[in-house]
């Protein structure tokens, strides 16, 4: 392994890659959590803001993110649903179960396997879904309004680096 050079800034330590000094915008307060407290609070703060569209359409979270999932994969098996909300595929039958009972999605034969069954939104469903979209998209504008748009840039580099 090669020496580090002279001229080389330091290797992060645990510290500095896990937590951040930020001043508050509310106060000159110094925030010292760690930055997955900090990217958590946020996006539980950003759930909350995308609350009042889910009450509105009398959806859980989990209901809604199911139902997005069969919109924008339907019509799809149970096991796919189950894999993108990251549960067993025998406890995708409960969810969309309730999704059906409430005729936001419809099971349907399989057209390439007539034993198996595929799972698609009903035009109410596709409503519903329309508006929730449209209720998350204005509770994220207000949430990330509070930034300035270089801040916003700057988050979404950041992100997009952390997800990739």
């Amino acid at each position: 392994m090669a020496a580090p050079r002279d001229d080389a800034p330091p290797a992060p330590s645990v510290t500095s890659v896990t937590s951040v000094t930020s001043m508050t915008p509310e106060s000159s307060q110094v925030d010292d959590r760690p930055l997955d407290e900090l990217l958590m609070g946020a996006a539980r703060a950003l759930r909350h803001h995308w609350a009042d569209g889910l009450q509105e359409a009398g959806l859980s979270p989990h209901d809604a993110r199911a139902l997005r999932v069969v919109g924008r994969h339907g019509p799809c098996r149970l096991g796919v649903v189950a894999e993108h909300l990251r549960i067993a595929p025998r406890s995708v039958t409960d969810v969309v179960d309730r999704l059906e009972q409430r005729g936001l999605v419809e099971r349907v034969p399989d057209p390439d396997d007539r034993r198996a069954t595929t799972v698609r939104p009903t035009p109410t469903g596709e409503q519903v879904l329309s508006t929730v979209d449209a209720a998350r998209r204005v509770g994220a504008a207000e949430f990330f309004g509070r930034l300035t748009d270089d801040e916003r840039a700057a988050l979404r580099t950041m992100l997009v680096t952390l997800e990739g």
